[in-house]
């Protein structure tokens, strides 16, 4: 593969193993897949044979953005104002989009796959997390493949959380019955896809998550099952939780979600759960004594939540924290760093309302980069340090948008915003964007080709 010089960087965001640090005017240099120096006056002679050289004078680059939390075949979904969350209950917006999700081909998650993992890429996200749980009959079984698929073309780390729904209609889910599976169905599938992609190994591109879609739409057994199924096979676990379903599943067991999840065996330093914006300060204790971990998913708080979830809690109860963008049925976009900004000010506007405060804004960066990292279970990733994968991303600052702020870069992504793409994504020791290009790619291509995919769905 060869490695890569960034020459002369304004600013390397890097840590090594304590915590975040800025190193300025250093070179930064790859070999492979990892980092093997980030120190000042990298010399010819300790350059690998066949080392590309770039010039990084203005640059900050900063480690590669994890997402831990989204639906990507929701792309196609997205900005209708027929699904408009401001005139629509829940109930009736989920009555409404899941028939639309249903009609949803195999190449149509392809290319929303494709479209999803792009966007990412090009605001500095690197590993990938996404929780596809919506399988159409006539769409069949190999859509977690073609996943892993486009992820090849794109060059993204990608976990592929292989969802699922079970519990019929009729019997107080949401899901029409053309998605919905057996719990052996399920399990079995989960287990293909674990012997066919899942690689532990360091500098893994491909991993598989067991993650039933919820426990509103699955049988109780789902649960168990896929938990016993997860630790047999040493994968993570994944579920939505505390996104207003914890009085149903009350109704139904007797308990809320958090309690019920531990009762099934579905909790602990493997598992994380999505969103947990409606969970007691005792569910909250119960998680963090678990260990159980939180993908915080800011931008739907706007459209969804009944109340912004409660990131200084979690921060001073110490429970693992990542962040997600969600699927774009209700965040319209797959840009983690602008969700890095939209977590940061969600949690300012509620500060006088808290028991604890806001943590600092590099904190935030690193729920998107360390703490997406310990959710996924990966020890390769989410920081700049010798011996790491080099997955980051570089901005060129030397621009109007960023006069006064050049002095904290740790803050910068948090409390600023970025609002373009970045100027160079490297995964894995390959540069995949940069310049305003995927390298080796014809993106008009890749457009012209989801838009096809899209128009042939009625809807």
């Amino acid at each position: 593969m060869g490695g890569h010089l960034l020459r002369n960087c304004a600013a390397v965001i890097a840590d090594e193993g304590n915590g975040p640090t800025v190193y300025r005017n250093v070179d930064l240099l790859t070999d492979g897949p990892a980092i093997v120096a980030i120190r000042e006056g990298l010399q010819k002679e300790e350059l690998p044979a066949g080392t590309i050289t770039h010039d990084a004078t203005g640059w900050f680059v900063y480690p590669g953005l994890v997402n831990t939390h989204h639906h990507f075949f929701q792309c196609f979904v997205r900005n209708r104002a027929d699904l408009d969350w401001t005139k629509l209950s829940v109930i009736e917006w989920l009555d409404r989009i899941y028939p639309i999700f249903s009609r949803l081909t195999e190449d149509c998650f392809y290319h929303a796959s494709l479209t999803a993992m792009a966007e990412l890429i090009k605001h500095g996200c690197t590993t990938a997390f996404d929780h596809q749980y919506c399988f159409p009959r006539h769409a069949g079984k190999r859509l977690i493949d073609r996943q892993f698929e486009a992820a090849d073309i794109l060059g993204m780390r990608f976990h592929a959380g292989r969802g699922g729904n079970t519990l019929p209609k009729s019997e107080g889910s949401t899901i029409p019955d053309a998605m919905l599976e057996t719990t052996d169905e399920f399990t079995a599938d989960c287990a293909r896809l674990i012997d066919t992609y899942h690689d532990a190994s360091p500098f893994s591109m491909r991993q598989v998550v067991v993650a039933p879609c919820q426990p509103v739409n699955c049988y109780r057994e789902t649960f168990v099952e896929s938990a016993a199924l997860a630790r047999d096979r040493g994968v993570q676990l994944h579920t939505h939780v505390g996104e207003g379903e914890s009085p149903v599943i009350e109704a139904r067991h007797g308990m809320r979600t958090v309690d019920y999840c531990a009762e099934l065996g579905f909790a602990g330093p493997d598992t994380f759960y999505a969103h947990c914006w409606e969970l007691t300060h005792h569910e909250l204790q119960t998680m963090a004594a678990s260990g159980t971990g939180v993908s915080h998913c800011p931008e739907p708080v706007y459209l969804v939540g009944a109340e912004v979830t409660d990131i200084p809690a979690m921060s001073a109860l110490g429970l693992r924290v990542g962040l997600g963008c969600d699927g774009t049925a209700s965040n319209d976009n797959s840009n983690l760093m602008h969700c890095v900004h939209s977590a940061y000010m969600l949690q300012c506007l509620t500060a006088s309302t808290r028991a604890h405060p806001v943590p600092p804004p590099v904190d935030f960066l690193g729920y998107a980069t360390t703490g997406g990292a310990a959710l996924l279970g990966r020890r390769d990733v989410g920081r700049l340090a010798p011996g790491m994968a080099a997955d980051l991303f570089a901005m060129d600052t030397r621009r109007m948008d960023y006069v006064g702020t050049r002095h904290d870069p740790l803050s910068l992504i948090a409390k600023v915003g970025v609002g373009m793409p970045t100027d160079m994504t490297m995964i894995n020791g390959r540069i995949v964007w940069t310049k305003g290009e995927f390298i080796g790619l014809d993106e008009a291509r890749l457009f012209a080709e989801a838009e096809a995919a899209l128009a042939a769905v009625e809807f």
